[in-house]
Formats: C-alpha cells, structure tokens, sequence
C-alpha cells in the first residue's frame, strides 16, 4: 500500500494500530473490521490492497 500511494505521489498518514489503540479503535468504529491495511480515501473506506478501486477513487 505504502509503495503504491508514494508511486504515485500521494501523501499519507500511517498508524500502527497494533500499538496505537486510540488509531485501531477509531478504525473499527469506521469500517468495523480489524483488517488491515485500511485506507480512507475521501469518505470511503477501502479495506486490503484493492488496486482498482484505489485506482478509482483517486482519479
């Protein structure tokens, strides 16, 4: 995920929820599920490397 958004010049911000609770809380209560990565892009969660829809929703 992390190579993906950099190839293509995006800006991210990273939380290791594995260590961070207050981060893998909020994410729960956002997408309701502990998978991860977890991307926000916009007001849509995309949970696992799903490269097509990242594709769609960052065009």
């Amino acid at each position: 995920m992390k190579e993906f958004l950099s190839k293509k010049g995006i800006e991210y911000q990273e939380f290791d929820v594995a260590k961070d609770e207050k981060a893998r809380n909020e994410m729960f209560e956002k997408s309701g599920q502990m998978a991860v990565p977890q991307v926000l892009v916009g007001n849509e969660i995309v949970v696992g490397f799903d490269k097509n829809k990242l594709e769609r929703l960052l065009h």
